[in-house]
């Protein structure tokens, strides 16, 4: 984990950790063994238990809706964690009780946490271009508001490193990045301006994160993950 790239918009009520390369590849399929080493130490650092977390386990396959938010339960912690098999994909999960983590793989989309320090609600939903298309950032502080009352205003949202403009212009919007969009999508669903922490990183351009676009371009010799993760303290 590189200490300036973590966000700070949460203060103390909500853990919140991003890995890097250093840390290791977060996405099974390659070396298990190794991943789950890479997993365990990260969350480690952060004194998260992997049996705490529930993976958002993100998939494109025969999927047309790219809006899909769960409330996980106790039941789903440690799903996805140790072991590649889970039965549930979506493309965010809330967390309702403190110790619950959230964790989330990336390699050029974007991965927003959302915590509402009100009602005591995390989310942390993956935004890439299906998501995005469909107005995900915006469907998901919908779903805040819609399942717990959540109001826009009281939301505080980071977003994560995620792949520019300059490699992946977004053709919908007028060639503009995720970001961009995201943000757009978020303050005009009533998240505030102040309460937006979004990072300056671009995966395409930096050393540090993986990027699956600069991979596909033959820039890259490893197509691995990074991982952000969240857990709301007691």
């Amino acid at each position: 984990m590189i200490a300036t790239d973590q966000p700070t918009i949460f203060g103390d009520k909500v853990v919140v950790g991003l890995s890097s390369i250093d840390d290791g590849n977060m996405r099974f399929g390659q070396d298990d063994a190794a991943v789950r080493g890479n997993r365990e130490e990260f969350l480690r650092r952060l004194d998260i238990d992997p049996l705490q977390a529930t993976l958002v386990r993100v998939t494109y396959a025969d999927i047309t809706d790219f809006t899909r938010y769960y409330i996980a339960g106790d039941e789903q912690q440690g799903e996805g964690m140790l072991e590649s098999e889970m039965s549930l994909s979506a493309d965010a999960l809330v967390a309702v009780r403190p110790d619950h983590a959230l964790f989330l793989l990336l390699a050029d989309c974007t991965g927003a946490v959302i915590y509402d320090p009100v009602n005591r609600v995390l989310m942390v939903s993956h935004l890439g271009r299906h998501s995005v298309e469909m107005g995900g950032a915006a469907q998901s502080i919908n779903f805040l508001q819609k399942e717990f009352d959540s109001n826009p205003r009281d939301l505080l949202v980071w977003l994560s490193p995620a792949v520019g403009a300059e490699t992946y212009p977004l053709h919908a919007f007028d060639d503009h990045s995720l970001h961009e969009i995201i943000t757009e999508q978020l303050l005009a669903a009533g998240v505030t301006s102040g309460h937006i922490e979004a990072s300056t990183i671009d995966t395409a351009d930096s050393d540090n994160y993986f990027s699956h676009s600069e991979f596909k371009a033959g820039n890259r010799p490893d197509d691995g993950r990074f991982a952000i993760v969240a857990m709301m303290h007691e």
